[in-house]
Parts: C-alpha cells; structure tokens; sequence
C-alpha cells in the first residue's frame, strides 16, 4: 500500500482559492526558479492547459515517471497526475539502485490534491482480485494463468503481478505484454480495464466468446460457470475508463455522413464497438504523434479525455480536428489539480513543510517493481 503525509501545512489552501490564476502562476514560477533543478514538476496530458503550461516534463502517466525517475538532480517530484501516477513515480524514483546512487536519499513525490483518483484503477481492489484469484484456483491451474495489469492501477495490483508471475502494461505495450505472457501460460487475467484488454486481444486473434468478463460483485465466480472459464484465454475484469466510455458508434457514424473523409482516431479503452470502427486505435503518444504527422487540411475526430483534444486543436490550427463525442467529457479526477493546488503544495515544500507525499511502503514497493522490470524488459 501507500500513503499520503498529512503534515499540518504552513500555508493553507483556503488562502489560495481566491487567488486569480495571474498570481498563482507567478508564485508558482518564483518556487521553481529557487528550488531549480532540484524540483520537477510533471503535467500529465489530460490536465488543464495552464498546469501543463508550468510543467517540466508532459506525457502519459509511465512516460513521466520513467522520464522522472531517469533524472539524476531532482529531489522533489510534484505530478500534476492523479493517484496512481504519483506511486509509480514514487517506486521508480526511489528504487534500490537509485537510491545506492543518491547515498540512500530518497526522491519526495508530492500529489498536489489528494482527491485526484483514477475512477478506472478505484474498480479493481486488491481484496477483489485476490478473491478472483483464490475462486479461479479452484476452476483453472494457477501456474497457467499470467496476471496483467494496465498500469492505471493501484501499486498493490502491481505489487500483485510482481508477486504471482505477471506484468504490467502500457495502452502502447499491450499486445507486447500479451504476447510476452501467452509465451509461458494459456491464459491471462487481465485488469482492470476491459476495453484495452479485449481490443488487444481481438487483434491478436482471441475471440469474444475466449475473453469472459470477471464480475467483482457478482455473487459466484465473476457471474460465469466452470466451463466458460475452461475455454478461456483472456480473462477480462468488469473496469473500464469513465471518460473513453462515453463514445459511440453513432459517434462514429454522424461524424461520417457530414465528413466523408474524416479519420476517426480513437484511445484503445474506448468499447470494441467504438475501436472497430475507427481508422487507428492507438495509446495517447500514439494519438499525438499521428496528429503531428497529419496531412494540412485534413480532418480528424478524436475520441480521448477533452483537454488533449483541445490543446491539439490549438496547437495544430492547420487541420480540421474535432472532439468524437457531442458531449463533454474531461478526466474529473485529473481536474481536480488546479493552479491553486499546485500552488499551495509548491509554497508548503519551498517553506520545509511538504504536504501530499506519496510514499509506496518498501513490500509493496519491491514486489511492484519487479512487475514494472519485466514490462520494461520487454518493451
């Protein structure tokens, strides 16, 4: 597990609620330019332009923290993320050999609002899937059965995996990850995101009536029998991405009959019906990349989190980009960091008195690690 240190703070944040955005940035940039080097602040894609405008360092959730935990002069992470990110960070920065190199000094990563959750990671506990666990070993042969996790998850999922020869994944790895785990088992539970599971596998040839989605609530057995589970080779959990949800496939299909060229580019967590639809299905660097190398004049509907959709469309005013959904859906959790937050967590750490900091306990930590390693062995 991991938890969060609630010192009592210097500064408090109701003195900062009021504060226009002009200010907060100023301050904000005035404790980066004393602390220097030794603090990096990280912006995950999804946040708000202007955190992201204060960032360091900009990418998806393992990006940033393999880029974090690559850097040698920063003693203080601050991401701008949600939860689960900032644990990540926490294990690589601070991992064994890090740690020997820094004279056993560890890294602080600092979440600058606590309540920035992952809605996706919250659907799969730990006690849920040792539960699945322990009822799928009175079906199935557990040494032939590889646990995968999407690295949007809590780092006891991924201490988990370290733990019973899984792996994590990445939505650019999965397949990667799958392979890798097909090579020593016949099966793999994967969690806790359904969709990312099920259009990775599809790709690979695995059926729908192969991939059986583990009910955590249901009252026997994920709410499958015996024999669905004897045929199976991808154990799917019932999770899914609040925001890549929402899309459609009359979405898909509006967007069609008023733009007939148009290019519909889509997140692999959006449902099958949605992804098979699409021209490219790909991870959010993937999804950046392919607007960076898009054609002037051409014409795109994306279907991922709001703000990375708005901020492409700025940054790219020579394409015709559109958000897929008609509706507005942000990550609400990542929106929870704002520049007032961030802020105040800045001053508390300039004034000695850190307020937020992730700390991963060294058991989780180790076994979690150890997942993260073979992922990383393999991409």
């Amino acid at each position: 597990m991991s938890t969060a240190a609630q010192q009592t703070p210097t500064y408090e944040l109701a003195d900062y609620k009021s504060l226009g955005n002009d200010l907060l940035t100023q301050r904000i940039r005035a404790v980066r330019d004393q602390l220097g080097p030794e603090l990096l602040i990280l912006g995950h894609h999804y946040q708000q332009d202007e955190v992201i405008a204060l960032s360091d360092l900009r990418g998806d959730s393992y990006e940033l923290s393999k880029m974090a935990a690559s850097n040698t002069q920063c003693r203080w992470i601050v991401f701008c993320g949600v939860h689960f990110m900032a644990e990540t960070a926490d294990i690589l920065a601070n991992r064994p050999e890090r740690l020997a190199e820094r004279g056993g000094k560890r890294v602080r990563v600092v979440l600058p609002n606590l309540e920035a959750g992952c809605s996706m990671a919250d659907m799969a506990a730990i006690e849920q899937v040792e539960s699945a666990w322990a009822e799928l070993s009175a079906l199935l042969d557990m040494q032939d059965v590889t646990p995968v996790t999407y690295i949007n998850s809590a780092a006891s999922l991924k201490a988990f995996c370290g733990r019973h020869g899984g792996i994590v994944c990445t939505s650019s790895n999965a397949e990667t990850v799958l392979r890798w785990a097909f090579e020593r088992t016949r099966r793999v539970l994967f969690f806790p995101d359904q969709h990312l599971g099920r259009n990775t596998a599809l790709r690979m040839g695995i059926t729908n009536d192969q991939m059986p989605v583990w009910d955590p609530f249901a009252e026997e057995l994920g709410g499958h029998d015996e024999a669905t589970y004897q045929r199976s080779r991808v154990i799917l959990w019932q999770g899914h991405c609040s925001v890549h949800q929402v899309f459609r496939p009359e979405h898909v299909h509006q967007f069609r009959q008023r733009i007939p060229d148009i290019r519909i580019l889509v997140h692999p967590e959006c449902p099958q019906e949605v992804n098979d639809l699409a021209d490219i299905s790909g991870s959010t660097g993937k999804i950046i990349k392919t607007i960076q190398q898009a054609p002037p004049g051409s014409h795109w509907a994306i279907g991922t989190e709001l703000h990375l959709v708005q901020r492409l469309k700025n940054e790219f005013p020579q394409l015709d980009i559109h958000f897929l959904s008609p509706m507005v859906c942000m990550c609400a959790t990542m929106y929870r960091i704002d520049l007032a937050h961030l802020c105040w967590s800045l001053e508390n750490l300039q004034a000695g008195n850190p307020v937020n900091t992730i700390h991963v306990d060294e058991e989780t930590a180790h076994s979690a690690l150890v997942a993260l390693e073979r992922m990383l062995a393999i991409s």
